[in-house]
């Protein structure tokens, strides 16, 4: 049996961050992709664009990028309902 694979850890807060969204991906590379497009969108590129994001986060292709994008598994509403299940908790603690 092949063991599945963990994310590589990148920088703190944008993994503890991301963390809260990880049961929303079933495959590790998925969540890694997660990852990288919030360190892409953090940093500061003056085009946001995929191929600058793949030279910020250290990949070769924007590929996988691009598919986690367009044809991947996950699902954007779950993604936003969980995001507003976030801020709604987060906003009731105050």
């Amino acid at each position: 049996m092949v063991e599945p694979r963990s994310p590589v850890q990148t920088i703190n807060f944008v993994d503890e961050y991301c963390l809260l969204y990880k049961k929303l991906f079933l495959d590790s590379r998925l969540f890694q992709v997660f990852k990288y497009l919030h360190i892409g969108c953090i940093s500061d590129l003056k085009r946001k664009s995929l191929p600058e994001i793949v030279k910020i986060v250290g990949l070769n292709k924007y590929q996988g990028l691009r598919h986690f994008l367009t044809t991947s598994s996950w699902d954007i509403e779950k993604l936003r309902y969980l995001c507003l299940e976030l801020i709604n908790f987060t906003d009731t603690k105050r």
